[in-house]
């Protein structure tokens, strides 16, 4: 009967607390939030009231507030960073959501980094609890894509998926409904827009902001080279006069300067390859390696990867949503998939 009035009353959402954006899919409409992961706050209050907006309000602000007011990304390289920021932005995403007056608590399957530490995972339940969820399920980042771009997880072969987020890369071979073998870095696309305000300011003497940073990514970058280069205009502060200034920048440069870390994402799938165990190795270069992630739309990461490791692959269909969507499916066969949950 529990169950029963629970199904009834409530709306059961899955969460992908993303380094650069929150997503909410909500059970039986679908995805219903996909908002920055930001917050700006006024230093001069405190409680409730010191939060100024959320999501893609707050980061219109970056770069553009009074001393009084930051706006901040709660979540660092895929955990929690400021924790009662998290929960003020999951309540409100929620509350948008649900309204304030749902009549039972929502259970909540939230999207969480292969190989955090206990106190990491608890940190996320209670913050996800903290914002009005009831029964909170984790599930690995690259379990979740995996079910989201529709592998065959629960099959006795492998499937590698890539999952490339803001903060983290996570590499995972999966079989028989479990991880049998994962490798994590801590680079994402925010290292792709570092190298790039970087690579800049070193060679324009330009100071540059980080939304302009990634809209420099996604309009020039690339993993593998074009076969014509495209240039763009880019407005800055002058490091040397201090005034503002205007550059043009061509897409090899933009490529070269985020190489490093592109190097590091190849070198952990490589790395991957490696440790897999035999069999599943064999599965793999049948089946491919899925790219999913929002870093995984970086134009030609694809030739690059099968380039360097003579696998085939694929990005997945919907790569931006894959985890919330995979983490959704969950929620609605939970009895079928409760294997895949960490805890």
């Amino acid at each position: 009967m529990a169950n029963f009035l629970h199904s009834w009353f409530s709306s059961d959402i899955s969460i992908d607390l993303g380094t650069s954006n929150t997503l909410l899919f909500l059970r039986g409409k679908g995805i219903v939030i996909n908002q920055p992961s930001v917050v700006a706050i006024d230093q001069r209050l405190t409680g409730k009231n010191r939060i100024v907006a959320v999501g893609r309000e707050a980061k219109d602000m970056l770069g553009r507030t009074p001393s009084n007011i930051i706006a901040i990304k709660p979540i660092q390289k895929g955990v929690i960073s400021d924790f009662d920021a998290t929960v003020a932005m999951l309540k409100y995403f929620i509350e948008k959501v649900h309204g304030r007056m749902a009549l039972l608590k929502p259970r909540a399957v939230i999207g969480v980094p292969v190989g955090i530490t206990e106190v990491e995972k608890r940190a996320v339940k209670e913050s996800v609890e903290s914002a009005n969820a009831g029964e909170v399920y984790l599930i690995e980042e690259p379990m979740a894509a995996a079910i989201g771009a529709g592998m065959p997880i629960t099959e006795p072969s492998g499937n590698m998926i890539v999952d490339i987020g803001g903060g983290t890369t996570e590499v995972a071979v999966i079989s028989l409904g479990g991880i049998v073998y994962s490798h994590s870095i801590r680079i994402g696309g925010d290292k792709l827009d570092e190298a790039i305000s970087a690579n800049i300011k070193k060679r324009y003497s330009l100071l540059i902001g980080e939304r302009t940073a990634e809209q420099i990514k996604i309009r020039l970058g690339s993993a593998y080279p074009d076969e014509v280069p495209t240039t763009m205009e880019v407005k800055g502060r002058d490091v040397v006069a201090g005034v503002p200034k205007t550059i043009e920048v061509n897409s090899d440069e933009i490529r070269e300067a985020m190489m490093e870390p592109i190097l590091a994402i190849v070198e952990a799938v490589r790395l991957s390859l490696e440790r897999t165990p035999p069999e599943l190795a064999s599965d793999i270069v049948d089946r491919g390696i899925i790219l999913s992630g929002g870093g995984a739309l970086l134009r030609n990461l694809d030739i690059l990867l099968q380039k360097e490791t003579g696998v085939p692959v694929t990005l997945a269909s919907d790569p931006l949503c894959g985890t919330v969507l995979g983490a959704g499916k969950v929620l609605e066969e939970l009895d079928r998939l409760k294997q895949v949950l960490t805890m």
